[in-house]
């Protein structure tokens, strides 16, 4: 009998919106999903797109179209949201990665500061969105939450504490996880350890294995969760941190 594992991580012609996939997580889960064969319309805050996003469509052979949107402004999303729709045709699966993290004791967080963080992710409306459209297309889908390992452990001498959240929408056939990301290289990360010496040092020997992680560390993981080989997971959130959530000393 031949093996279907192959089969259900196929992406060949499946259709993304990934919301803030024009840089860090989300673009390297744009380009892994573009090399699986996958179409993926991005929205994100910046003008316009890197330039290599032409020359990724081109050597894969997918759609990649580009929606300017602000994930915290409803009509600026919605518009570009069924831009998105529009421009693939149907959406399959969802992936949420726009968001921002604010360097800040919990205490000294003001109220618009907080509101903005929240806002800015954009995950409940992005997912409402997607519910709202694969319902109307009657085949289930998947969505994947970019969370935080914050959501698991507080971080010692980071304080971050206004962050994620998931909605599981099983009754619609749509598969909703999440992954959690531990210190991952990125632009972001990289503001912060060029200003704060003693975080640098900590994301870099904190976790067990002893390293910053890297966005390849991430794409696997959300290329399973977005493929059929998942089909019976949902409501999951997979740590990716380099084993720094399961418990250590919290020198705060």
């Amino acid at each position: 009998m031949a093996s279907k594992v192959r089969a259900s991580f196929e992406r060949t012609g499946r259709n993304y919106i990934v919301t803030g996939g024009a840089q860090g997580i989300g673009l390297a889960l744009t380009q892994a999903i573009a090399e699986m064969g996958g179409n993926v319309a991005i929205l994100d805050l910046q003008d316009k797109p890197l330039n290599h996003f032409s020359q990724l469509a081109n050597t894969h052979g997918v759609k990649l179209p580009y929606f300017r949107a602000d994930v915290a402004n409803e009509r600026s999303f919605k518009v570009a949201f069924k831009g998105a729709v529009e421009a693939l045709g149907s959406v399959d699966s969802l992936m949420t990665s726009a968001g921002i993290a604010l360097e800040k004791p919990f205490g000294k967080h003001t109220w618009d500061e907080v509101n903005k963080i929240l806002e800015v992710t954009g995950t409940f409306m992005a997912t409402q969105l997607f519910a709202e459209q694969v319902e109307k297309q009657g085949k289930g889908g998947s969505a994947v939450l970019i969370a935080s390992i914050t959501s698991h452990t507080v971080l010692p001498s980071h304080r971050m504490s206004a962050y994620p959240a998931s909605k599981e929408l099983a009754p619609l056939g749509i598969r909703v996880n999440s992954i959690s990301p531990g210190f991952i290289d990125t632009e972001q990360t990289k503001f912060v350890r060029d200003h704060n010496a003693k975080i640098a040092d900590l994301m870099f020997n904190a976790p067990p294995l002893k390293r910053i992680g890297t966005t390849d560390d991430l794409v696997g993981s959300v290329v399973y969760l977005l493929s059929d080989a998942s089909s019976y997971t949902t409501g999951t959130d997979i740590a990716i941190t380099g084993a720094l959530h399961v418990g250590r000393q919290i020198d705060t």
